[in-house]
């Protein structure tokens, strides 16, 4: 049973001055006047006040208790984590060359602060992206009609047309390389026009200046993937940070005039080298293209007008407007097999951090005694920022971060040194929560000095406070006029510190798994303290992977599967979607901590589709509506992937010493088929419900069943549901006039541009 600590004192002024008030009479019966203006009662109320205080600081001491004893263990609480992004500049009333805004650029959220993680350079164009898309449906007379309009294109053997129309892509379009003719999204560099020459300084190139401008610049491409599902597998070595090959960056590299093969138009690319440290298809980033001299950027000028979006050129533009100002083009192709899709493509684009630098912070001297502890002015601080500076005399010494001062060589040599192995003793410890830094005791690292003047930089964030929506982000004080900035995308990853309250209940944990991977239990509990994401669920499979059939404990030695569910998905609010940035999370923080050997395989929930039609009979004395909407929220709780709102999730999914926890309180559980009798008695159950006509249960597309099997890590998901009072609808009506067919059809020979029909 639990053991509450009673408090020391649960009296407050109020109190303590009616219980002196009520002793006067039997004490001092002469004293007869408690009014508060009675120089007595004054005195009262005072000693009241100030024994207030004084129970006010001792029921602080068990508070003060435990947390020297998370001190004690070791156990650290998890700091704050900065919320990082995606800014885009634009450069459209900017200086005519190229600006180059430096590193730490300060941008503002309304008055949350951000910074650039690298310098860019603000080219003066304008960025828009255009995919070849396929026509749905094309009717035979206009497949006949460009048939014969380019039949001069089936030389030396007939070539089937592709008919696309070019689709500008905007902001909240998802651009999808496997949905275009050519696997391909094309960006359009234009140019100002304040910067378009005139003849005769143009002589015939308006754009000539711009792409002077341009040469050997680099072009900052951002690029933010579709979030789709998540799957990562953490193999038995260390994970290494590949890069994907599966995008491809090209220029046009005009010739004049353009070669042709067959008298058709046969253009050349100039392919790109990208920097970058990161996959673009599975995570955002900033790509990194280094452009070519003047000579080497432009685009193709002498095309007749059908020739226009033929093949391997450019998208056809209809805008004049817009294709009169194209200075060239950049190509972002997909390799065969691949469909990547992406949330947002744009260029001038930086990464930007929710951090505010605190540059040589004035500490308290150093005094010579050992284990000096010094508190930063902010905290919690980010763990990689914090430099210390010392002073002695004029002379600087740098103090290094070390995780364990007993690591630590002592400030007298007691050995002699290895030749060109420097004594580590200028160290100091940081518990980046409580923004304190520890310095050694001279026999573990340097005292500091009586006398040394000392000083710290770091830097410290608001936690979530910085996951702001798309948009939030402007222009700093740092911007020069005329460039502006915009997160395009919300930002990401930014986590409070972890308060006291739940560092107290990872206690018993912590003491048993030490921060290591080992056991089933430790693979849940360390995942449920995964920083900057809210988790609502997790499963463990140990010794076992999910490609490998059946999905069951003991199937695969050396492996665990882990399965997490988002605790809330906005798309998908009753079957929660774990994306990639998701399980990359989770990726990083268990990495580290997982033994050597173990193979990690992460996955999101398998989710299989379900409809559900019930009817059933109403007490009179019951609302038909009331009672349907119960109904509903019970079926839908009780085939929930989620646990039930108000259970605190990790008490219950973690026990210790003590018997597990009933699966069903988790959710679905894992393997347990659904049976169309189950779901007969839980409407049953609800206040109001007679009896239950029937219950109708199909998995897909498929008839009515008895039951539907989960299997591995699947978890059912409503894909509708209807109840009725009578008898059930039937499936095919909840199931709607759904189902469109998917014709699809080979990769084209051919792409040709279709030209709009106007009046």
């Amino acid at each position: 049973m639990p053991l509450p600590a009673p408090p020391i004192d649960t009296r407050r002024y109020q109190d303590l001055v009616d219980e002196l008030v009520q002793r006067i009479p039997v004490h001092t019966p002469e004293w007869t006047n408690f009014n508060p203006s009675d120089p007595g009662v004054t005195l009262i109320q005072l000693f009241a006040h100030v024994t207030e205080s004084l129970l006010y600081r001792a029921n602080q001491i068990p508070e003060r208790n435990r947390a020297k004893f998370l001190s004690l263990l070791g156990v650290q609480l998890n700091p704050a984590r900065e919320a990082r992004g995606l800014v885009a500049f634009a450069n459209m009333h900017g200086p005519s060359g190229t600006t180059i805004l430096p590193r730490d650029t300060e941008l503002l959220a309304g008055t949350l602060p951000f910074r650039t993680t690298t310098s860019l350079d603000a080219l003066p164009v304008e960025a828009k992206l255009y995919v070849k898309r396929p026509l749905a449906v094309v009717d035979p007379a206009t497949r006949e009609y460009y048939d014969l309009l380019y039949a001069s294109y089936n030389r030396p053997m007939p070539q089937t047309l592709s008919l696309y129309e070019s689709v500008e892509a905007g902001d909240g379009d998802t651009i999808d390389l496997g949905a275009s003719v050519d696997s391909a999204v094309w960006i359009a560099l234009l140019g100002r026009e304040g910067d378009r020459l005139a003849e005769p300084a143009a002589r015939g190139d308006p754009w000539r200046g711009v792409r002077e401008v341009l040469a050997n610049r680099v072009l900052s491409l951002g690029m933010v993937p579709e979030q789709t599902i998540g799957a990562r597998t953490l193999g038995p070595i260390a994970r290494g940070g590949a890069d994907s090959n599966v995008l491809r960056y090209h220029l046009p590299s005009v010739v004049v005039p353009i070669q042709r093969v067959n008298e058709a138009p046969a253009p050349g690319y100039r392919q790109l080298a990208p920097r970058a440290d990161f996959d673009p298809v599975t995570s955002p980033g900033v790509v990194e293209l280094t452009l070519p001299a003047a000579s080497g950027i432009g685009t193709w000028q002498d095309l007749d007008p059908l020739e226009a979006g033929v093949g391997d050129l450019p998208p056809a533009v209809d805008d004049a407007r817009i294709a009169d100002r194209i200075v060239t083009w950049l190509r972002i192709s997909a390799s065969s097999g691949s469909a990547p899709r992406f949330r947002w493509i744009g260029v001038n684009a930086a990464q930007v951090r929710q951090v505010i630098h605190v540059t040589s912070e004035r500490l308290a001297d150093g005094d010579g005694t050992p284990d000096q502890v010094r508190r930063l002015g902010r905290s919690p601080v980010l763990e990689n920022s914090v430099s210390v500076l010392g002073y002695l005399g004029t002379t600087p010494r740098e103090w290094a971060r070390i995780d364990d001062i007993l690591a630590a060589d002592p400030e007298v040599p007691v050995y002699p040194a290895t030749v060109g192995d420097a004594p580590l003793t200028d160290v100091f410890t940081l518990d980046a929560e409580a923004g304190t830094i520890t310095f050694g005791d001279g026999l573990t690292g340097r005292r500091p000095r009586a006398g040394e003047v000392l000083y710290a930089s770091y830097d410290y964030c608001e936690g979530a406070e910085g996951n702001v929506a798309a948009g939030s982000i402007t222009a700093g004080p740092m911007v020069p006029s005329g460039i502006s900035a915009r997160n395009p995308v919300p930002t990401w990853g930014g986590a409070d510190a972890e308060s006291v309250a739940q560092g107290e209940k990872q206690v018993p944990r912590v003491i048993q798994h030490r921060e290591r991977l080992v056991t089933a239990d430790d693979f849940r509990t360390i995942a449920w303290r995964t920083p900057g994401v809210a988790i609502g669920r997790v499963e463990v499979l140990a010794a076992s992977h999910p490609d490998i059939r059946p999905v069951a404990p003991g199937t695969a030695p050396g492996v665990v599967t882990l399965m997490a569910i988002p605790r809330s998905d906005p798309l998908n609010p009753q079957a929660p979607r774990s994306d990639a940035r998701f399980i990359d999370a989770l990726c990083a923080y268990l990495d580290p901590r997982r033994l050597v050997t173990t193979e990690l395989v992460l996955r999101g929930a398998d989710y299989v589709g379900i409809w559900v039609s019930l009817g059933i009979e109403i007490e009179a004395n019951h609302n038909a509506a009331e009672v349907i909407a119960a109904v509903k929220a019970r079926i839908e709780q009780y085939l929930s992937p989620l646990p039930a709102p108000g259970i605190a999730l990790p008490e219950l999914l973690v026990p210790l010493y003590a018997s597990e926890t009933d699966p069903a309180l988790r959710g679905w559980p894992l393997g347990k088929p659904v049976n169309a009798r189950s779901l007969l008695a839980e409407a049953a159950r609800v206040a109001g419900v007679v009896s239950v006509a029937d219950v109708l249960l199909a998995g897909g597309g498929g008839p009515a069943v008895e039951s539907v099997s989960i299997a591995g890590l699947q978890l059912p998901e409503i894909l509708g549901i209807s109840v009725v009072a009578g008898d059930p609808v039937p499936l095919d009506a909840v199931r709607g006039a759904g189902g469109a067919s998917d014709a699809g059809q080979g990769p084209p020979r051919l792409p040709v541009p279709v030209v709009a029909e106007t009046c």
